[in-house]
C-alpha cells in the first residue's frame, strides 16, 4: 500500500518557478499512471498534467491547457518519484496540488479526479501577484 507525500509548494512570485515532488512511500508507483490536480475553496478538484507508467514506448504527458508551455510533467522510477516543473507562475496557479495515482489501462488518458484512487495530502502553491 504505496503512499504518496507531494512536497516543494511554498510562496512564489509572479513570473517565478516551483518544482513539486510527489515521492511514492512504500511501494512502488512505477506501474501507474500519475496525475497532478489542483483545488482551490468551493471549486472542483480539477486535471493540470499527467504521465503513463513507462513502457516500451516510452511515456506520455497530457496538459491542462491552461498550463501547457509552462508546466512539465515528468518521472523518476528509479527515485519512485513524479515531479511538476512549474515555470511562469501566475497568480491565478495558486491552489492546493494533489499528486494521484490511477490504475486506469483504457485508451483514454484519465483527466478526471474520480479516476484516481490514491491521493496525496496536498501542497499549497501560492503566487504572489
Amino acid at each position: 500500500q504505496v503512499q504518496l507525500v507531494e512536497s516543494g509548494g511554498g510562496l512564489v512570485q509572479a513570473g517565478g518557478s516551483a518544482r513539486l515532488s510527489c515521492a511514492g512511500i512504500g511501494g512502488t508507483i512505477s506501474s501507474y499512471t500519475m496525475g497532478w490536480f489542483r483545488q482551490v475553496s468551493a471549486k472542483e478538484r480539477e486535471f493540470v498534467a499527467g504521465v503513463t507508467a513507462v513502457s516500451w514506448s516510452g511515456s506520455s504527458t497530457y496538459y491542462a491547457d491552461s498550463v501547457k508551455g509552462r508546466f512539465t510533467i515528468s518521472r523518476d522510477n528509479a527515485k519512485n518519484t513524479v515531479y511538476l516543473q512549474m515555470n511562469s507562475l501566475k497568480p491565478e496557479d495558486t491552489a492546493i496540488y494533489y499528486c494521484a495515482a490511477s490504475g486506469d489501462t483504457g485508451a483514454v488518458f484519465p483527466r478526471s479526479s474520480w479516476s484516481y484512487n490514491r491521493w496525496g495530502q496536498g501542497t499549497q502553491v501560492t503566487v504572489s501577484s
